[in-house]
C-alpha cells in the first residue's frame, strides 16, 4: 500500500469519525477459557489458539507462551503496524528491519517473596533496525509519530481506567 492507498482508504474513517465521533469508539475483545487441570488457559488469537502458562522464572517448564512475552508481542506488533503506517503516510520508505520489545520483571513480586519488588514490569525498552535511506530529521518525526499513535505503545504507557468482575457459576 502506497501513500495515496493508504489516504485514499482512510479518508472516509476519518470523514465519519469528523462528522460522528460516537462511531469512532470501538471495543475490542479477547477471550481465554480455563480448560483442563493445568495452570493455563487458552487464548482466541483470533488467527489460532494460544495456549497461556506459567513462566519457567515461576514454576513453569517452557511449553507454554508467557503472558509477559506476549505483552511485548503485541507492543511489537502495534509497533511495527503504526511505524509502517506513519513511514507511508509521510512518503517514506522502510525496506525491512525489526522491532524488539524487552521487558525487566522480578519474579519475587509475582511470587510473593519480596513485598517490596514490584509484580509487572519495570521497565520496557522498545527498538527498531530499519532498513530505510530517511534522514535523522525524518527518523526523528518517525519515532515521534509512532510513539503518539501506537495503541498498545500509549496503554502501557498512560494506562487505562481498569474494572475486574468475578462471578461463580
Amino acid at each position: 500500500m502506497d501513500t495515496e492507498e493508504l489516504r485514499a482508504t482512510q479518508a472516509p474513517l476519518k470523514d465519519q469519525y469528523r462528522e460522528r465521533p460516537e462511531s469512532a469508539l470501538v471495543t475490542l475483545h479477547a477471550d481465554a477459557e480455563l480448560a483442563g487441570l493445568g495452570i493455563s488457559c487458552k487464548v482466541e488469537t483470533g488467527r489460532a489458539v494460544v495456549e497461556a502458562g506459567l513462566h519457567p522464572a515461576t514454576g513453569g517448564d517452557g511449553s507454554l507462551a508467557c503472558s509477559g512475552d506476549m505483552l511485548l508481542e503485541a507492543l511489537v506488533a502495534c509497533a511495527g503496524v503504526t511505524l509502517r503506517a506513519v513511514a507511508t503516510s509521510l512518503g517514506l520508505e522502510v525496506r525491512g528491519g525489526r522491532v524488539r520489545a524487552e521487558g525487566d520483571l522480578d519474579f519475587r513480586g509475582t511470587l510473593a517473596v519480596a513485598k517490596d519488588a514490584p509484580v509487572g514490569f519495570r521497565a520496557i525498552r522498545l527498538s527498531f533496525d530499519l532498513d530505510t535511506d530517511a534522514s535523522e530529521e525524518q527518523l526523528a518525526t518517525l519515532k515521534k509519530l509512532t510513539e503518539r499513535y501506537c495503541v498498545v505503545f500509549q496503554s502501557l504507557r498512560t494506562p487505562p481506567e481498569f474494572a475486574v468482575t468475578l462471578s461463580a457459576n
